[in-house]
């Protein structure tokens, strides 16, 4: 167990980051870049959508990704199967 010795002080993190980002915002800009290549044809219908490459190229937290996912699904761009795959719809 760490000390609270060896946290960083909560003034040096306001300082490196003076606003704490939720969790809608840094999904949201995976959410936008996804849907305009689907909606582009960039990402073609029945392409899966592997998850943890998706996580390394944007260098964000699996959990961001899949919020990102579950707006693509109620917006219809993408479906999933029961086995965990995601796929682009048809348009």
């Amino acid at each position: 167990m760490r000390e609270s010795s060896d946290r960083i002080p909560d003034e040096v993190l306001k300082e490196i980051f003076p606003e704490k980002l939720t969790r809608c915002q840094v999904s949201e800009p995976i959410y936008t870049e996804l849907k305009e290549m689907i909606l582009s044809g960039k990402l073609k219908q029945g392409q899966r959508l592997v998850r943890e490459e998706i996580v390394r190229h944007f260098n964000v937290h699996e959990y961001a990704v899949t919020r990102a996912f579950s707006q693509l699904r109620k917006d219809g761009l993408i479906s999933s199967n029961g086995r965990g795959g995601s796929f682009v719809m048809d348009r």
